[in-house]
């Protein structure tokens, strides 16, 4: 809750600063001695936000125009907070992103085998081993500081955006995982939950693809509000970061599954493996894209610059 009241104070100042940007931000209700939530006598905490009227969510991105509309959305979001420091919040889940910390624990998870899967995923496992060098080239871009460590959302699939009754995203809501990270984490899951041809658990693979329309509109939109705060690293890699979440996604269902499903709830005794598997070939299907995605961000980069211009 101290992270999400930074943020919205924040937020609300910088707004004020801009009152072309027709946003919205979510607003604690304090409790009447002032704090920011309520802990009653059974140990259950409350908080309250004010409601914002005559909106509504997509959970599935349906064409190309709300996708350009949710990408600006997080864009704004996050440009506006560019210069609110991160070390000011804190990591309220440690490692959530972190690769090198990720793959360790599938690793170790192979290594004690709980419920005796490791049989059952060897082309998994060699998928995963063939790529982690090159994944682990984003954590070594963060620690170096090429890669700055900013204030990201850390959740951003579509559902989370707030759309008017012109469908015109005004606001981003569940602020719960806001804290310290790197922009490519937002954009990568973005693609990752709104690009993807099928459903999470979809046994079909052949299904599974990456929605390139649905991308292009998502990353102008994203790039709109963000370029001027994007520096040429975080540009370089900004396609990438679509494979790098998928990746990282697919290896968690993967460890769970291996683990014994203690983390994600799942319908039946394969559900995280497939899950892991529509991770893994919607990645594959980004690689045999990665040129076009990376040469869209060019494009809509290219777009803005020019735009400002004139």
């Amino acid at each position: 809750m101290n992270n999400i009241s930074i943020v919205v104070q924040h937020l609300s100042a910088k707004l004020a600063e801009h009152p072309e940007l027709a946003f919205k931000i979510l607003e604690i209700i304090p409790t009447k001695s002032g704090e920011k939530y309520f802990l009653d006598a059974e140990g259950q905490y409350w908080r309250l936000y004010t409601f914002i009227d005559k909106s509504h969510v997509y959970d599935v991105v349906e064409n190309t125009t709300i996708a350009y509309e949710g990408g600006k959305a997080f864009g704004i979001f996050m440009s506006l907070l560019a210069d609110l420091p991160a070390a000011g919040l804190t990591e309220t889940i440690p490692d959530f992103h972190n690769m090198e910390k990720r793959l360790a624990t599938f690793y170790n998870s192979m290594k004690i085998n709980t419920v005796d899967r490791i049989k059952e995923i060897p082309a998994e496992i060699d998928f995963i081993q063939q790529r982690a060098e090159k994944m682990l080239s984003i954590p070594e871009l963060i620690r170096t500081g090429l890669l700055p460590v900013r204030i990201t959302h850390n959740d951003t699939k579509f559902n989370n955006i707030l759309f008017n009754s012109e469908d015109k995203a005004i606001c981003i809501v569940d602020l719960d995982t806001v804290m310290p990270g790197s922009i490519l984490f937002d954009f990568g899951d973005a693609i990752r939950t709104g690009a993807n041809t099928a459903s999470e658990d979809e046994k079909d693979l052949s299904k599974v693809d990456i929605n390139l329309p649905i991308y292009e509109a998502y990353t102008r939109g994203f790039i709109a509000s963000t370029r001027h705060t994007l520096t040429e690293a975080e540009i370089a890699n900004l396609a990438f970061a679509a494979r790098f979440m998928t990746f990282i996604i697919g290896l968690r269902f993967l460890t769970d599954f291996v683990d014994g499903d203690p983390y994600f709830r799942t319908s039946y005794p394969d559900h995280n493996l497939d899950r892991a598997k529509v991770q893994f070939r919607l990645l594959e299907a980004m690689e045999r894209n990665a040129d076009k995605m990376q040469e869209i961000v060019i494009q809509s980069i290219e777009r803005e610059t020019v735009q400002n211009y004139k």
